[in-house]
Formats: structure tokens, sequence, C-alpha cells
């Protein structure tokens, strides 16, 4: 142990880039060497996120070492104020907070965090009356998320405050519909630098003609906005609604009924988006009433709806440049794996369900030669075919075998997930 341990530090420094966070974690508890080194690189936990709570269980020593790491980015649940002010003292330049299930009405100790760019607010027990909190963070704010928040004030007191956090980038707002702003627009006129914007449709049914045009628009144009991810959506759409959006990169619906209306308005939306290289559907019609509608720019999609075999040939030809593709049908996807490296055949990221595919199926993705990253969405199983309700959350041994026969056959060439890492500062709607 003593020769290993004289090895350079900066050899060991780059060993550790390689371990995932949990495994320089246990790394750290091995010898107070390693917990030396880990903790005084900070640059290995540059994209490390914490969550904290009950505090009274964080010591001194626990603090240091977060202070030594600069952990810049940190969930806090179930908090108070006082937290956020022991929060403040140990970590002053933190960039990136989530408050998740925050127990007080207000949170005026944000002023405290200078540094502070991105702020998730998700599932308050208590309230909001207001968002003045906000307004001392209106010029260094880039990134806002308010999700499954009861917010008690007006409509137009709501607008008046987002729009100035002029820096805003990315905008999440969720709500269970207890907000009706009139139109995105007044929003959009402020926050020119915009880029990302979520937002819950569930009180629209019709979208009014300058429902995305700011006045900066007026007289046509386009906005930077480059994604759009719309929650609960079933409102009628016209191409005049979205002739501000020309230029919209990524498009994510997320349907508020599983059973649609007469009339699909997601053909509106393919047809007035010529640049769309990303599209996400969730719900909705089946995917054969606007697949004909793709636009051939589309380079990423994903698909929750019903579709059959012969669909997914129609999306082929219509967006015969695919790389990403997230296939969750409604309907059984045993017989549609087996089609995807004749139909798609310079997919780089794929993501889907194993658990109804033949192996041989599931095998036959190593002829996908552009293939890269495989996901496996359902990675569990169940031990006991007459207990349905026993559910072991890891990767059963057949997924297990399968994983490793794909890999030999692609000589290692697909890196296969099963356990995927959200951001925790996002939301769990999308």
């Amino acid at each position: 142990m003593a020769s290993v341990l004289q090895l350079p530090a900066e050899l060991w420094l780059h060993v550790f880039k390689f371990l995932s966070w949990r495994d320089r974690l246990s790394m750290r508890l091995t010898c107070s060497h390693f917990r030396g080194l880990l903790d005084k690189s900070s640059s290995l936990w540059r994209e490390f996120s914490l969550v904290l709570r009950d505090f009274s269980r964080y010591n001194r020593q626990f603090w240091h070492s977060l202070a030594q790491r600069h952990i810049s980015s940190v969930s806090v649940r179930s908090g108070r104020r006082k937290q956020l002010r022991q929060l403040f003292t140990w970590l002053p330049a933190l960039h990136a907070l989530r408050l998740d299930e925050w127990t007080e009405g207000g949170v005026t100790e944000l002023k405290l965090f200078h540094r502070l760019q991105r702020l998730s607010i998700t599932s308050c027990s208590t309230p909001l009356k207001n968002l003045d909190f906000l307004l001392p963070l209106s010029h260094q704010l880039t990134k806002l998320c308010v999700c499954n928040v009861q917010l008690t004030c007006p409509p137009s007191y709501l607008s008046s405050t987002i729009s100035q956090l002029t820096c805003l980038t990315s905008l999440v707002l969720h709500h269970n519909g207890n907000l009706r702003v009139p139109t995105l627009g007044g929003i959009l006129t402020h926050l020119t630098e915009l880029k990302h914007l979520s937002w819950s449709m569930i009180t629209y049914k019709t979208l009014s003609h300058d429902f995305f045009s700011p006045a900066h628009l007026s007289g046509g144009g386009a906005l930077k906005l480059t994604d759009l991810q719309l929650l609960n959506y079933d409102a009628v759409v016209t191409q005049e609604v979205l002739q501000p959006l020309s230029c919209l990169h990524s498009l994510s619906i997320f349907h508020l009924y599983s059973v649609p209306g007469p009339i699909c308005h997601l053909q509106t939306w393919l047809t007035s988006l010529p640049q769309l290289r990303s599209l996400s559907v969730h719900g909705g019609h089946a995917l054969a009433v606007f697949a004909g509608f793709l636009p051939s720019s589309l380079l990423s999609l994903t698909l929750c709806v019903d579709l059959q075999p012969e669909d997914l040939q129609v999306v082929s030809r219509r967006a015969p440049h695919l790389e990403q593709l997230h296939l969750e049908p409604w309907s059984s996807s045993s017989n549609l794996i087996r089609l995807l490296p004749q139909l798609f055949p310079h997919l780089r990221t794929l993501r889907i369900r194993h658990n109804h595919v033949a192996d041989s199926d599931f095998l036959q993705l190593q002829q996908l030669q552009s293939l890269e990253t495989l996901e496996v969405l359902d990675s569990y199983y169940r031990p006991d075919p007459t207990d349905p309700s026993w559910v072991v959350y890891e990767p059963s041994p057949r997924l297990l075998q399968l994983i490793l026969d794909l890999q030999k056959l692609t000589n290692y060439r697909v890196q296969v997930i099963t356990t995927s890492q959200r951001d925790l500062l996002t939301c769990h709607c999308v």
C-alpha cells in the first residue's frame, strides 16, 4: 500500500477522472491520503450536485469538506430560511440551487448568494404569495424553474416580475392551472436572451394571434428561442400564431389528454417549423396522423404515442438523417426493434424498452454501425412470475447477458446505460 501511495498526485487525479461520483466518494473513505487528494481537487467536483436535508446531521468537518471541493450545485429538501444562511456561510459561491419541498412562504435569503445563476423551486408545501425575492437576483439569474408550486399572486404581477429577470436564458413555469397569462408576448418582449421555455398550457384552449409575439417583433421576424416545451397541451393554433417561432430547433409537446380531439394540432406546428431538429411527442394522436408532416431537418425524435411498424417506415422516409431516437410506444414494441437498423441506419443514440423484445431482435442492434449509446429504459424485473408485486429495480440477469453479448458483437463500441442520471436541478415533469 505504501508504494502505491508514493505515486505522483497527478497520476491519481488522472485516474479519479474516470470514476463515477459514487466511486470517488468510496475512494475518499479508503485513507486520509486519497481523501486529501480528492477534496483539494475542485476540478473533479465541477459538475457534482449534492442533496442536503436535515441539517442537524452535518458537522463542521462535513461543511469544511464541501467548501474544500468548491461544491457549486446543491439541492435543499424540506428546508427553512435559517438553513440557507448556514449554506451561505460555507458555500458563498454557490451558482446552482434547488429548493425542493420548501416549507416557508418566502425565500428572501437568496439575496445572499451573489453568484447564484440557476434556481429551481419545486413542490412547495406552502403557497408563495409573491416572487419579490427574485428581484435582487435579476442581473445574475440565467435559469429559473418554478414547478408544482402554488402561486397566489395575480397573473399580471407574475408576468411583471418575471419580465424583470432580463438575463434569463431558460425559464420553466409548471402549474396546475391556477394561473392564466393571456399571452407570452409581454414576457418575451423583455427576456430577449431566452433560449429555452417550458410552460404549462392547461388553461389555454385557443392561442391568440400574438401569443408568441413580443413587441420588438411587431414588424415581423423570429425569436431567439430555440427550445420550447409545452405541458398539458390541447390548444387550437394557427400558422400565424407560430410565425415568431420559425427558427425553433427543438419542440416538446406533452398532451393533456391521452384520447385526443378530432383535429391534430401538431400538424400545424410541424408545417410551421421548417428548421426543427428535435421533436418530442407524449400522448395525443397516433403517429400515423402526423408522421407525414415531419420535417426532413429532424435529427432527434422522441415518440411516446400509439404507433405501428408501417408508421416508422413513414418516419424513415420523412427524416432520413435521424441520429437520436427515443421509442416508447403505447402498444407493444416487440415487433419494432428489429426494424430499426434498416429504417434508421444513422442512429447514434437509442433509448428503448427491452422486456418484451426477443433476444435475437435486441442483438440485431449491432447492425447500427454508428450507434454509440443505447439506453435501456426498463431496467427492472420480477423474480417471481406468480408475485407481480415483487419488483427488483436493477438489471435482470437476462439483460446483463444481453448487454455483454451486444458489446462483444460491437467490439465494445456501444455504451449501454441502464440508469439515467438526471440533472439535479430539473423538475420531473419532463
